[in-house]
């Protein structure tokens, strides 16, 4: 199965949608799409009190399964922590991925994955004290900031 991804973005969403002739086959052979979403993010991917999926990240894939197997409801949320988002989508545990994922020039180019748009844009800064009066992030040199590890936003800030 080829790697086909759909990937939704927390430095910017991004879509890889396009399906390998593979994948698309594969899907419509066994009648249901898998999608990798995130653990729980209100909003873009997270089970309500019922356990239904809702957010946005699970509407692309409930369209995704509508327009390739005529049935929204024909899909399967699989949810994955960063770690495991691409070895999933590699190894054809999920057909498509459908989370926060930012679309960088390393996953670009050397991961295989086929990025769509993006669909969320977000971005970083900062947020001191007005009391602080600091007027730019340069005036912050040798502060510490709080990051999660292993993430773009890392390498980035």
């Amino acid at each position: 199965m080829s790697a086909v991804s759909l990937l939704t973005v927390g430095s910017f969403s991004v879509q890889a949608g396009i399906f390998h002739s593979d994948t698309l086959k594969d899907v419509q052979a066994k009648g249901s799409l898998t999608c990798g979403v995130s653990t729980g993010t209100p909003g873009f991917s997270s089970p309500d009190s019922s356990g239904n999926w809702t957010g946005i990240d699970v509407d692309v894939c409930r369209a995704v399964a509508a327009a390739t197997l005529g049935d929204a409801k024909k899909v399967k949320f699989v949810p994955l922590t960063a770690k495991e988002r691409f070895v999933a989508l590699s190894s054809g545990e999920i057909d498509m991925l459908s989370r926060n994922t930012t679309w960088t020039h390393t996953r670009d180019t050397s991961l295989g994955l086929t990025f769509a748009g993006v669909n969320y844009y977000d971005g970083q800064g900062f947020m001191v004290k007005k009391a602080l009066g600091i007027n730019s992030v340069k005036e912050l040199d040798g502060a510490s900031f709080c990051i999660q590890a292993g993430t773009t936003t890392e390498l980035i800030i």
